[in-house]
């Protein structure tokens, strides 16, 4: 495994790369790797000749309550889980070379983040779209892979792609869960003993609420209030949001059609949780047919 800190060589290994036909599978993370980013690094090794990783832990994507400077770092440990995983790159650049001096050109989502999460987290998705362009044209790469688990970043992106022509293809990959249905997260050591026994309900609600749907329930606040209720009655945690929209759109929707996501947030005593479903919903005339 190559480990490049400068953008400079990491240019000329891409060229060369490149150059031979080589198929590139690419996993931008913010390191502190856990299970779910080998699970996304295992589906670019099985599906390319080629894998790179990045570990970059963006400002751009910190807000003010968010402390850059206490983000959790193991350079050491990734660089071992990285080559244990078969990543054949790790790329690991300064703050400084990524963002050379005063920006001249800054980029702004309009589109798809003023819910869910980003409903809260100003700019968030900007740093997000900033650091990926120039990851994408220093990569080049064949695909790129993200976590389902992140719904709305994974909308994003692909809107960024779709919007901007890039040759990449992005693969969605399934949230990784416990046995017991919860969604993996390095949020849920901060859980206490009591919360980690309800938090699978979390999961267990977007299940009864595909269900609904599947019985024919097409109404969105029907939807959303029932997974609410039943929360608040099996949980002790405080509900940040529920919430249904199209996909990867996000969208509203007076009536549940076509690709949805139900998606939630619960904040426990000391560890904020989210998880989601997404779902292909039949209209009511291809249900009648």
């Amino acid at each position: 495994m190559n480990v490049i800190t400068s953008i400079g060589d990491l240019k000329l290994h891409i060229e060369h790369l490149k150059n031979t036909g080589k198929t590139i599978g690419f996993v931008p993370t913010m390191g502190f790797l856990h299970e779910g980013h080998l699970i996304l690094t295992k589906e670019a090794r099985d599906n390319n000749e080629i894998v790179v990783m990045s570990i970059f832990v963006n400002p751009l994507q910190f807000g003010p309550n968010e402390d850059f400077d206490r983000y959790p770092r193991n350079v050491e440990r990734d660089t071992e889980l990285a080559r244990g995983a078969g990543v054949d790159i790790l790329f690991i650049p300064e703050v400084a070379d990524v963002y050379r001096g005063k920006q001249s050109v800054t980029m702004s989502v309009k589109e798809r983040v003023d819910v869910l999460c980003g409903r809260k987290r100003e700019g968030h998705f900007d740093g997000v779209v900033t650091v990926l362009t120039k990851l994408f044209h220093l990569v080049q790469p064949t695909r790129a892979y993200f976590g389902q688990k992140d719904a709305q970043q994974v909308a994003v992106v692909e809107g960024l792609v779709s919007d901007y022509f890039f040759p990449v293809e992005i693969v969605r990959i399934p949230t990784v869960r416990e046995e017991d249905g919860l969604a993996r997260s390095s949020r849920n050591v901060y859980l206490s003993p009591e919360e980690r026994v309800e938090a699978p309900f979390l999961y267990q609600s977007l299940k009864e609420a595909r269900k609904s749907i599947e019985g024919g329930e097409r109404n969105p606040s029907v939807i959303t209030g029932k997974i609410s209720d039943d929360i608040q009655e099996r949980t002790s945690g405080t509900i940040d949001y529920v919430e249904v929209h199209s996909y990867p759109e996000l969208e509203a929707l007076e009536r549940l059609e076509g690709d949805i996501i139900i998606a939630l947030a619960v904040q426990f005593q000391q560890a904020r949780l989210i998880d989601n479903i997404i779902i292909s919903v039949d209209s009511e005339e291809d249900s009648n047919v």
